[in-house]
């Protein structure tokens, strides 16, 4: 792997605020972040900032990612549920950590070109689905493992508490108000779930129908 002193500062940084799991980190290290960034912002690939992709959305931060994917406690047996693709980098750094990643996108001009980048970087354990996220993949459930990447309101989906394993671990952000949002964690237990607030976060919210154009194709 060549050096790239901006990756190292980056990963230093991350340690340095929180993301302590090597493997987690081992994971950010090993997929080019570059590959997802738009080409006006590729000088700030590795800087630890969301930055903007197509159709409104954005890649999230770096350290979001790298605390978001830590709180999953991941084994590599794991199956994990990715609600809302975006670029796919939240989707490559968990297939480096798992399985098999299923993720869901709702934008098609968006899971096309992630889907063009799990082929260049010759990423075989994603599997993609274009349509409602907040629905989940009840084919493939239960999964142990669910991420999703957008905020939800003040609760979860019951689709996807319902799509999770008992033992399984769920992260979401929640909140109302976009100024008032917290990565949650629930782990699901015989008893029901168990819910642990975490951090302060912004996300785009969670929409839970698809556009015209998405239900058209």
């Amino acid at each position: 792997m060549t050096y790239n002193p901006r990756k190292i500062r980056l990963l230093m940084a991350l340690r340095g605020a929180g993301v302590t799991d090597t493997h987690v980190l081992a994971a950010i290290e090993r997929i080019p972040r570059e590959l997802f960034v738009p080409e006006a912002f590729q000088d700030r690939a590795w800087e630890d900032t969301a930055l903007p992709i197509d159709q409104g959305q954005t890649i999230s931060q770096p350290l979001v990612v790298g605390l978001m994917t830590q709180a999953l406690d991941l084994l590599p047996r794991h199956l994990v549920l990715e609600v809302g693709t975006g670029s796919g980098y939240q989707a490559a750094v968990l297939s480096r950590l798992c399985r098999r990643v299923f993720t869901i996108e709702r934008l098609k001009p968006l899971l096309r070109e992630a889907e063009g980048r799990f082929r260049v970087l010759d990423i075989g354990n994603i599997t993609t689905r274009l349509g409602d996220g907040t629905r989940g993949w009840p084919e493939q459930a239960p999964f142990a493992r669910i991420l999703v990447t957008a905020a939800g309101g003040p609760e979860p989906p019951k689709d996807l508490t319902d799509q999770l394993a008992i033992g399984g671990v769920l992260v979401i952000p929640l909140g109302t108000d976009h100024r008032d949002q917290r990565v949650v964690r629930f782990r699901r237990s015989e008893a029901g779930l168990i819910r642990e607030d975490l951090w302060p976060v912004r996300f785009v919210p969670l929409l839970s129908d698809p556009p015209q154009s998405v239900r058209s194709a």
